[in-house]
């Protein structure tokens, strides 16, 4: 089979489905330029492939090398109908490329009888480009006078915004290195290792670098490692990485060298759900923002309900939801519980239905207790409250 980007550059629909049904391959991965499958799809124009990313949950917005997004592609390359559906989905209007261009720059190209409702939704009219042209300057006349018309009925300011370098902030969101997704075990000597993030019940977790990307890794907290739990451990990770959903964070790989067991993930920049809620981060959770988190929960949920057989022991509360650079919500599959690890042993009960606190795992419907957990997020997303923060658990 040829390579996933040739397969969606070619449109082979068929084959990028069963590529994508596949949970260990990473559909936000970038090829050698950082160009991702929804770069080649809007390029290429292949709107069936778009539109299947777009249900899997692709990254909308993710850059190539060259900071374009791929609604930068889909104008410049004239894809009128591909552009409509990314603008549709969230896709940012004012991104801003290397050449300091916005979509704006190249929709001359793409639709001109779209131009007055992409201002109506807050498109830059008067952002200039590394060459100091505008998206003014760049329409035809009769053209730039209607836009010039709507953005003045709008109250906006036809100040000319001049070019500012952005590359050194940093803040882009990229497509994966796809390498990341081809490791397995690791050898503990390949990760460097710096910072203590945390230490809990369940474990160590470090913070490091590994295969040039900042990563996470989670030391398993055992009194003994025997050889029975190195078997088990190596049988049960491969599950956990799950790379073509974006609302899973997958475990990238682990470390098995008894007695030391690790579990490595990608790192976040701001931290669990919980940190973000709780803590002191610059993120504001609005409404608009609370809900956004919380359709992304339930995306991850749902999906992970759907796999067959399921996979157990994942506990779902706020403090095993990352959040991603883009405030995407992410499940932390490196938060599985291992067969082996803390039989027994129930912690953060706050999220946990009843049932789950008092009947044996296996008399548990799974499905119904996540529900429980989940409308306990909800009400924590509503509130910014620690669940049943009042109780002693200890009682």
């Amino acid at each position: 089979m040829d390579d996933i980007f040739t397969l969606v550059k070619e449109g082979n629909a068929l084959q990028v489905r069963v590529w994508l049904d596949n949970t260990a391959n990473d559909l936000n991965q970038g090829d050698d330029h950082r160009f991702s499958l929804l770069h080649w799809a809007a390029k290429e124009g292949r709107l069936n492939i778009v539109d299947m990313l777009i249900a899997r949950g692709v990254r909308i917005n993710a850059t190539n090398m060259g900071d374009d997004t791929a609604l930068h592609l889909a104008c410049s390359h004239g894809q009128k109908e591909i552009s409509k559906r990314l603008i549709h989905n969230k896709a940012n209007i004012n991104a801003i490329n290397e050449h300091g261009k916005v979509h704006f720059h190249y929709a001359n190209k793409t639709y001109d009888d779209k131009k007055e409702e992409l201002i109506n939704m807050g498109a830059l009219v008067t952002i200039a480009n590394k060459f100091d042209e505008t998206p003014l300057d760049k329409a035809r006349p009769k053209l730039r006078d209607q836009m010039r018309e709507r953005a003045i009925a709008l109250a906006r300011d036809l100040k000319k915004i001049p070019y500012k370098d952005r590359s050194w902030l940093g803040c882009k969101t990229r497509s994966r290195d796809a390498t990341l997704s081809r490791h397995t075990g690791v050898e503990i000597n390949q990760l460097d290792l710096s910072v203590i993030l945390s230490s809990s019940h369940s474990g160590q977790t470090w913070k490091g670098i590994w295969q040039g990307s900042e990563i996470v890794a989670k030391k398993l907290k055992l009194r003994e490692c025997t050889v029975r739990m190195s078997r088990d451990f190596q049988e049960e990770f491969p599950r956990l990485r799950i790379f073509n959903h974006s609302n899973i964070l997958p475990v990238l790989a682990c470390c098995n060298k008894p007695p030391d067991l690790f579990i490595i993930s990608q790192f976040m920049t701001h931290g669990s759900l919980y940190n973000v809620l709780h803590g002191e981060t610059e993120i504001v959770v609005d409404q608009n923002q609370a809900l956004r988190f919380a359709l992304d929960i339930a995306r991850g949920m749902e999906f992970l309900h759907s796999m067959e057989p399921m996979i157990p022991n994942i506990t779902l509360n706020s403090k095993h939801v990352m959040i991603d650079e883009d405030l995407t919500a992410r499940i932390n599959m490196a938060d599985y519980r291992f067969s082996f690890h803390e039989k027994g042993k129930i912690y953060s009960p706050a999220w946990m239905a009843p049932e789950a606190l008092q009947k044996k795992p296996e008399e548990i419907n799974i499905k119904a207790a996540d529900m429980w957990s989940y409308a306990i997020l909800l009400w924590e997303l509503e509130t910014r409250e620690v669940p049943f923060a009042d109780l002693s658990w200890g009682n």
